[in-house]
Parts: structure tokens; sequence; C-alpha cells
């Protein structure tokens, strides 16, 4: 598809695999995680690792989407109870779909593309509660990371179509700065700590697919989609996560996520 729906979809799916791969990690700090499956997903960009860097305010975008996000959505699991932190995460399509006409030149605000992002929200909404026992009270400023997290990913994957004309092998360099950024914070944030045999085997999955090659597709199917389709789509995360973790770790579906699937998949097709 020329559009950028095939290449959004594959990056989608590499990010559904991100929870169960997540449970096989759950003993590594969340920023030695992300520095080194970063590292690792400079190096899909292949040779491009080795080129001259991009400009600066390319590579500034890059590290403000890449490390920023995992920056503020970290500290929010930090802050606030997790289920909170990431349903406010969850935002990020949604904002895509309303901030598209802010940013990208020549895209207006579509009602059926609003209220598709309304529906995969909604059911990403009860995905993401429907295995909790209750709602906690999150301080204020953990929500406010959230916020900021799904706000910084959203206007990074819209900007993205503004710098449409920087190639997107710079992903590399995105993910090389991003990541030795994210091993800082460990260093400066979390006890030591290094990654048993096992570990390392889904470190490098995690690095070669939804922290690297996804960017990659992403970042191509920002620059020749419509990215109020995309952000629609990008509903289908957490339901391949639910999906996938019900295979994987003997997970079980609910009523409730039947419906929330329900949602989802109807925003996909409204908005598509």
């Amino acid at each position: 598809m020329k559009d950028g729906r095939a290449e959004g979809l594959a990056a989608i799916v590499l990010w559904g695999t991100l929870a169960a791969l997540a449970v096989e990690l759950s003993a590594v700090p969340p920023f030695l995680l992300t520095g080194i499956a970063l590292c690792i997903g400079a190096f899909v960009g292949g040779r491009a690792i080795g080129h001259r860097p991009p400009p600066p305010a390319a590579l500034a975008l890059g590290v403000y989407g890449l490390f920023g996000f995992h920056f503020f959505l970290f500290l929010a699991l930090r802050r606030a109870p997790p289920v909170e932190a990431n349903l406010i995460n969850y935002l990020w399509p949604l904002l895509i779909v309303l901030l598209a006409p802010l940013v990208v030149p020549g895209v207006g605000f579509s009602r059926r593309h609003g209220f598709a992002a309304l529906l995969g929200f909604a059911g990403a909404a009860l995905l993401i509660t429907a295995g909790a026992n209750s709602l906690g009270s999150g301080q204020l400023a953990g929500y406010a990371f959230a916020a900021a997290s799904a706000l910084i990913w959203s206007t990074y994957s819209l900007m993205t179509r503004r710098f449409r004309h920087f190639p997107t092998a710079y992903v590399s360099w995105f993910c090389l700065v991003s990541g030795v950024a994210s091993l800082a914070c460990h260093f400066a944030l979390e006890p030591r700590y290094w990654p048993r045999e096992a570990e390392w085997l889904y470190l490098l999955a995690l690095g070669l697919g939804p922290m690297g090659a996804a960017f990659f597709l992403w970042d191509r199917a920002m620059k020749r989609g419509d990215p109020r389709v995309i952000g629609n789509l990008a509903y289908l995360t957490p339901l391949m996560s639910t999906a996938l973790l019900v295979f994987v770790a003997g997970a079980a579906f609910t009523p409730l996520s039947f419906v929330a699937m329900a949602l989802i998949l109807a925003g996909a097709w409204l908005g598509r």
C-alpha cells in the first residue's frame, strides 16, 4: 500500500509483542531495558549509523520523540498506578487524530475520524482496565507525566510528516542517541543491574522488533499515509498485545475483553 497503512500495521503488530517480551524482562530496570533495546534498534538501519549524523533539527525531533516518550512514561509509572498511567498514555492515537489538522498542512478535521478515535480509545480503556481490581489514587504528577508522554509521541509522529524530506534512515541515530540517554538515566536513577544470559535473547528480540524495526516502519507510515487513519489503526496495539498475552502467558479473555475488541475493530473500520 502506498498510503502507509501496510507500514503502520507492521509497526503496530511489532508493538503488540512488547508486553509479552516485557513479561520476560520484568526484572530488568526500565531505563536499562530501554537503553539496551534502543541501542540494538539503532543497527536495524544497517549502515545508516555509520554515515554522517542527521541535521540538529532532525536529531532533536527524534530524541524528543523516542527518549522523551519513554522518559515521561517511566516517570508516570513510578508516580501513578500503572493501569491509570497506561490508560492516559494511550491518548496518543486520539491526539494524533485531533492534532493532525493543526500540525500537518492540508489535513482537515473529520468527524468520522474523530468518532473512530473515540471508539478506539474506549476499547483500549476497557482492555487496560479489565484486569484491574480497582483504579488507584495516583499522584497528580504521575498523571501529568503520562499525559506528557502521550503528547510527545503524538506530536513527534505528526512532525515527522513535516520533516518528510529527511530519510527514514535517520531513525538509526534517533535510537542510538535516545538509547545512550536512557542508559544515562539508568545509572542516575536506578540500581545497577546486569541482565542474565536468557534475558539477552529477549532484549535482542525487543531491540530488533518493537523498539527497532517498528520505529522505522512508523516513520515511513506517518510520512506516506493519512495520520488520522494511521492514528486510528494504532488502537489495534492493545488488542494484539492482550491476545498475545492470552496465548503466551496464559491470561484469560473476559466478556469485557470481547466488548473492547469490538469497539477497537469498529473504530479501525470506521477510520479506515
